[in-house]
């Protein structure tokens, strides 16, 4: 009550609040909530469960149901060389992989491109999979490509890459080389602008109320909250409000109806990583 009353959250269904208007507003799905009572059990004594128990109901259930999307959100832009400025192609990819009923959807793929900063280094080892100059990648449910050329500003920041794309590699491998690494993308001229909020801990330390000495609001997390842009495949339009879906490659999120009146623009509530890890690549 106090984290409302004094204004540090911004009401019972704040997306960080471990109420049930939270939750569901979070994204958490009702059934893996029931898993998780069901996982905990019930006992005559005081106890706490682990939040990872949660959270991996969470998942479970997110993973056979959330639709599938991509979405960049620190983008790198890629030019294809060798790909004409009007062909945009209509390509395919499973709205869920666990659930080939619900179909394909619509991926639009053109000249310009976006993808992760993050899945591309000037140098890199062995071990990097993803993008690297001279090397190839397989962009997800497209084609496979290659960074021939990095383009820098002034300050020497790579601010695009030229790539050759390999134009017999839709669906399937090259019989003459083996390329490993997968990558997300989205089409620039295409893509929908997103608002994300990403969700940290409410509080800095896991008890805040074992402190007899300090208020538990002092370990409120000012940095549990923060609203970036993100630019999506034009498909997240198609999802209802409240409904989940994954960003792949990234983790779970759930359209917020309430925050999209008062922006004016799509927005998603980060519900959770794909792992424990997973939430590094934001």
């Amino acid at each position: 009550r106090e984290l409302v009353e004094t204004n540090l959250v911004e009401g019972w269904d704040d997306p960080r609040m471990p109420t049930l208007a939270g939750l569901r507003r979070r994204g958490y799905p009702a059934e893996a909530i029931r898993n998780f009572c069901k996982t905990a059990g019930v006992t005559k004594v005081p106890s706490t469960s682990d939040i990872a128990l949660l959270e991996h109901s969470v998942r479970e259930v997110l993973n056979r149901i959330a639709p599938r999307r991509m979405a960049i959100f620190d983008p790198l832009e890629i030019e294809l060389t060798n790909w004409s400025e009007d062909v945009v192609e209509s390509l395919e990819g499973a709205v869920n992989p666990e659930d080939s009923s619900l179909g394909v959807r619509k991926i639009p793929f053109g000249k310009r491109l976006w993808i992760e900063q993050s899945d591309f280094r000037e140098e890199a080892n062995r071990k990097f999979f993803r993008l690297k100059t001279g090397g190839e990648v397989r962009l997800r449910n497209a084609y496979i490509i290659r960074c021939d050329k990095v383009v820098k500003d002034d300050s020497g920041s790579v601010i695009k890459l030229l790539c050759h794309v390999d134009k017999d590699t839709l669906g399937k491998s090259p019989e003459d080389r083996k390329v490993k690494g997968v990558i997300h993308w989205v089409h620039a001229d295409s893509a929908v602008e997103a608002r994300v909020r990403k969700l940290n801990r409410l509080f800095t330390e896991e008890k805040p109320e074992s402190d007899v000495e300090r208020a538990f609001t002092e370990f409120f997390n000012p940095n549990s909250s923060e609203e970036i842009i993100v630019y999506c495949e034009p498909s997240v339009g198609d999802l209802n409000p409240e409904e989940s879906c994954q960003f792949e490659r990234i983790g779970y999120f759930c359209r917020d109806a309430q925050k999209e009146k008062e922006t004016d623009s799509l927005y998603f509530n980060q519900t959770i990583g794909l792992k424990g890890d997973a939430q590094k690549k934001l």
